[in-house]
């Protein structure tokens, strides 16, 4: 299977071109990306729009991803299927040399994601911005509707004096 976050960058690093260049790719997810409650499916469908700008020995990779999450809703456990655009800018080095510095010479790992093969797999990068950019406790966009659960657990009652079940043990000590 293709993967939408694989580009081939071998003619950006020998050409040294200046130019950035735009490409779209498109295709279904390798994996799962996102938190617990709501993310991209595995299979759904992934466009990636790049572009990629030559750096010298490295290849500035800066790119908006969009698709469908699946998920649910915290509140009334409804299913949610939101769009989401997704940005990341991540820099693959072509060789172990491209950094140098007192970093580099200290043998500190810089974060710098080397080039595998001919190629520049952005899916980590995916991963860590959809961990960090999606909602951790989704919920339906125009809220919930009227005969979902209220939060203490007990719908379809009514709120004169009811004691929340998970308190009933506690009424003793009043």
């Amino acid at each position: 299977m293709n993967s939408p976050f694989v580009f081939n960058v071998a003619e950006l690093l020998r050409v040294q071109a200046s130019e950035t260049e735009v490409r779209r790719n498109s295709g279904p997810s390798p994996s799962r990306i996102g938190p617990e409650m709501i993310a991209i499916a595995e299979g759904e469908q992934v466009v990636v729009d790049a572009s990629l700008t030559p750096l010298g020995g490295a290849v500035l990779v800066d790119a908006d991803i969009s698709s469908t999450l699946t998920g649910e809703c915290v509140r009334c456990l409804r299913t949610l299927r939101p769009e989401t655009r997704l940005h990341i800018s991540q820099v693959f080095a072509g060789d172990d040399d491209f950094i140098a510095g007192e970093a580099a010479e200290d043998g500190e790992d810089e974060g710098v994601v080397v080039i595998s093969g001919d190629t520049a797999d952005i899916e980590q990068a995916v991963v860590d911005e959809a961990g960090l950019s999606l909602p951790f406790n989704p919920v339906c966009e125009n809220g919930c509707d009227e005969d979902a659960p209220k939060p203490d657990g007990v719908s379809g009652e009514e709120d004169e004096e009811k004691t929340d079940p998970r308190w009933a043990g506690l009424e003793k000590f009043l």
